[in-house]
């Protein structure tokens, strides 16, 4: 019989596994293809007691990207420390990792997705979220050694987006672009970004 009254605790604890197992999934198949019924089913709890957490999926999606910030920022640091790295191969090897999303834990929004997810989210929702992205992208900036101005954050939030974006999309979403040329163009994007950051460093050397 299944357990119809939790603790506030254990509450906690479940909502913590369904963002975990949320951000596991999404991160591996993809947003489009994980289900709410995935999620519940894979942490043991039933399709009633899941929106009791959440209201909607876009909602637990926001929460799995909020999930996997501060690991984005850890993982960057982690980077920059790293005796065996210069800078720029380091910055260069944090923005592969995250433009090849699925293949390192990290979850990575198609165009597609991106619509369908913030077209239905509230304005207070969608304003939280580009508050905390800001911080995000400011921090990495930090993590990067660069000073994280209000002009330097949006142009790096941008660029960094366009990459990941452009490498989902080829060629599903953009099909005039040439797959064959997909990981060469989004190679060349991220020198040509590791260049912008690296003279961002070196101000009076442009």
């Amino acid at each position: 019989m299944p357990k119809v009254a939790y603790s506030e605790e254990e509450r906690v604890q479940i909502r913590q596994a369904l963002v975990s197992k949320a951000l596991e999934l999404m991160a591996r198949q993809g947003i489009q293809h994980t289900t709410v019924e995935q999620i519940y089913r894979a942490v043991g709890i039933s399709r009633t007691f899941f929106y009791s957490f959440f209201p909607t999926k876009e909602d637990l999606i926001v929460e799995t990207l909020y999930l996997q910030q501060p690991r984005i920022l850890a993982y960057a640091r982690t980077l920059m420390e790293d005796p065996s790295l210069c800078w720029k191969d380091a910055v260069r090897t944090f923005l592969h990792t995250c433009c090849y999303g699925e293949e390192n834990g990290i979850a990575v929004l198609t165009v597609e997705e991106q619509q369908l997810i913030f077209r239905r989210l509230p304005a207070d929702s969608y304003r939280v979220f580009r508050e905390k992205q800001a911080r995000l992208f400011g921090g990495i900036l930090e993590c990067f050694g660069i000073q994280p101005d209000t002009e330097r954050v949006q142009l790096f939030t941008n660029l960094c987006l366009a990459i990941l974006v452009i490498r989902r999309a080829i060629p599903e979403t953009l099909p005039l672009l040439v797959p064959e040329a997909a990981e060469k163009t989004v190679s060349f994007q991220i020198d040509a970004l590791v260049d912008y950051l690296d003279s961002l460093r070196h101000p009076a050397s442009q």
